[in-house]
């Protein structure tokens, strides 16, 4: 990043909580990206980038739980507060996910 260059943060507006049923992930459309939007089943929401750095498996359809999404093609595992990968030195990119008045809302610069 250039020196003074600063990115404004854009909240997108998802639609509502129930499109994605508890304990599965969603892929959306945002702009020129897609962002897989998870509700656990105690109904906290996070998003990640939407495919897997290994062989770009769409993760949105990985298995969700405790934190962690298992990628769908190579059971790669990742957190999804702070994308780390369990047994790999990759992370994947995130955005802050939340519930505003029964929405979807994520961050995004």
């Amino acid at each position: 990043m250039a020196s003074g260059q600063t990115f404004s943060k854009q909240t997108v507006n998802l639609g509502p909580v129930e499109f994605i049923p508890l304990g599965e992930g969603r892929a959306y459309r945002i702009g020129n990206i897609t962002v897989a939007v998870f509700r656990q089943r105690d109904g906290k929401l996070f998003a990640t980038q939407s495919h897997c750095p290994h062989r770009q498996g769409p993760l949105a359809d990985g298995i969700v739980g405790a934190g962690t999404v298992i990628c769908p093609f190579h059971a790669w595992k990742f957190d999804l507060a702070t994308g780390r990968c369990a047994a790999e030195n990759v992370t994947l990119r995130t955005y802050p996910a939340y519930d505003l008045d029964g929405r979807i809302v994520i961050e995004m610069e």
